[in-house]
């Protein structure tokens, strides 16, 4: 089980989840509820380091009054309101979404799709070899990290982790419109010569590894990657004084990627060039 975060105190919010009782911090949001009541509610856009862009639509519930179905990840929890996650409607809702994305997405890199789409029954063949998708070769421009459209919900995650949540550096955004719509450069301009500082922030948050380690791709292409195999080990980083939170992920004793601690209070996930990519240096023989 899962608690909610409480900080300061706060006043303490009653309603009902479910026909059973829930009390959850002021200011919780429906999904904080489910959570810390076991409740196992999907969703692909929500990050627990950004603000809720209610992009995804997988996570949406009944509340009795409402005209329509609400995402648990940004709807703030009420006194009195009365919230059932397994509705029929609430099912059916997830189920389509599910299907839409797998439809014109490759999901097969995202963490419980699978799952998901058995879960709730999702047949995304249902819309035929015909349903759109982008069919782009995964984008190779640098030495870092790749990118795969064909992988991109567009969640608007990375956009938000470049932008003026966290680096405030705005190298890429949406741009297009229906099926063309896509994270961009400026201009679409390759990525070494946009404002992008390669913090691999992005890459951080992105839920359906659109963005990935270009150690992980190489890995994943030559059928090596097992992250089953590999061991996480959290220190902190050696180039400076900030004193960042890194975890080194390794295989067959070789860092393979590194990452940071969500609930650290100096990074909060996020690390710069050196913290994220800069630990070639300990593997060199």
């Amino acid at each position: 089980m899962t608690a909610v975060p409480l900080g300061p105190p706060r006043r303490l919010v009653e309603f009902t989840l479910d026909g059973e009782p829930a009390r959850v911090p002021e200011g919780a949001t429906i999904l904080d509820a489910c959570r810390a009541a076991g409740k196992d509610v999907p969703t692909l856009c929500e990050g627990d380091t950004l603000t809720p862009k209610n992009a995804c639509r997988v996570c949406v519930v009944e509340v009795e009054g409402g005209r329509t179905l609400a995402p648990a990840c940004s709807r703030r929890a009420e006194p009195g309101m009365e919230v059932h996650t397994g509705t029929e409607r609430a099912r059916h809702s997830r189920k389509v979404v599910l299907e839409l994305l797998a439809s014109a997405t490759d999901l097969s890199t995202t963490p419980r799709a699978a799952e998901w789409l058995e879960e709730y029954g999702a047949d995304p063949m249902r819309y035929g070899p015909e349903a759109a998708r982008l069919g782009e070769e995964p984008k190779v421009d640098n030495d870092l990290y790749v990118r795969d459209y064909d992988k991109c919900i567009q969640c608007y995650k990375c956009v938000d982790a470049c932008g003026d949540q966290w680096q405030n550096s705005f190298a890429i955004s949406i741009a297009g419109r229906g099926f063309d719509a896509r994270v961009s450069t400026e201009h679409d301009a390759p990525l070494t010569d946009s404002a992008c500082v390669y913090c691999g922030n992005c890459i951080e948050v992105c839920p359906t590894g659109a963005l990935s380690f270009k150690s992980e791709f190489d890995m994943r292409e030559a059928g090596t990657w097992q992250e089953s195999a590999q061991t996480r080990t959290t220190t902190v980083c050696a180039y400076c004084g900030v004193g960042c939170n890194v975890t080194l992920h390794v295989q067959d004793n070789e860092i393979v990627k590194v990452t940071s601690p969500h609930d650290n209070p100096v990074t909060h996930g996020n690390l710069c060039i050196k913290g994220r990519f800069g630990y070639q240096h300990v593997q060199q023989r």
